[in-house]
């Protein structure tokens, strides 16, 4: 059962911050869910999946997403990016260990234990909102930044009775070739890089079921993204994607680094992209 913490008005809305107990990563999980004006049964929403380091509150402090969303009539949730707590395992590096979940389910220890993410968002987190908040589980699209972008890719192509549409901003699309996920997967998944394919974007685009026929997919990416060459690589993903007809649409975009002031820029037309496919 999820326990409403806060909330406030925002742009005719409401903004929540809720927090419920996690079979599945066996702690307290926390996440802000942004209700409509006027909302009542059956809202369409969207989830945004934030990056390393993140909390559920990065999003919706620094996103700028609710004026557009309030318009558009549609519900936003953002979880947090992995299990907290003192006796939870962590590393001392930022990229890996709490804050640092990269939306899988981990296998080795000491991770295995509570770092189960994808079950959480997919077998918990979502039917917890939707029969809480009367969220349309039938109207769900996904979205997210950086290792949330690597998130809301790869959910989509493994969960595509779920997802109406998918979009990112900065991704990580493919895990398996950037030292992000080397570190990450070897941690979480183990060596056996078979294994890590099933968590990259790139991989699952070439084993998508007619991905024809799945909505397009709208990328932004900064052009001064100082993690572009080294851990980003946007063009493997859309030579994949070319491979095999799936539509997408990257957009380079000149000067943006990899900030929240990059993903505000842009938030409006990845939340007009979504409702395209969600009403």
């Amino acid at each position: 059962m999820m326990k409403l913490e806060k909330s406030h008005i925002c742009h005719g809305g409401t903004l929540g911050y809720y927090s419920h107990d996690s079979a599945e990563t066996k702690t307290q999980m926390n996440f802000s869910v942004f209700l409509p004006p006027n909302a009542s049964g059956n809202i369409p929403y969207v989830v945004f999946l934030s990056g390393l380091t993140c909390t559920e509150d990065n999003f919706t402090t620094k996103a700028n997403a609710y004026q557009k969303a309030a318009e558009l009539g549609i519900a936003i949730l953002a979880p947090d990016t992995s299990p907290r707590g003192e006796n939870i395992a962590d590393d001392e590096a930022y990229d890996l260990g709490q804050g640092a979940g990269f939306y899988l389910n981990a296998t080795q220890n000491p991770w295995a234990e509570n770092f189960r993410m994808e079950s959480y968002i997919i077998e918990e987190l979502l039917p917890v909102v939707e029969e809480g908040l009367s969220l349309d589980a039938n109207a769900c699209a996904i979205t997210g930044h950086s290792m949330g972008g690597h998130g809301a890719l790869t959910l989509y192509f493994k969960y595509p009775e779920k997802f109406k549409s998918a979009s990112a901003f900065a991704p990580i699309v493919a895990p398996s070739q950037v030292p992000w996920g080397h570190k990450a997967f070897t941690a979480y998944i183990g060596e056996d890089q078979n294994e890590w394919k099933k968590h990259d974007a790139t991989h699952l685009v070439s084993a998508a079921k007619s991905p024809q026929s799945n909505a397009p997919i709208l990328i932004d990416q900064g052009t001064a993204d100082t993690f572009l060459e080294e851990q980003l690589k946007p063009h493997l993903f859309e030579k994949a994607c070319e491979a095999v007809g799936q539509k997408l649409t990257l957009r380079m975009q000149d000067g943006y680094d990899h900030s929240y002031f990059f993903i505000q820029s842009f938030m409006d037309d990845h939340l007009e992209w979504h409702t395209k496919y969600l009403k």
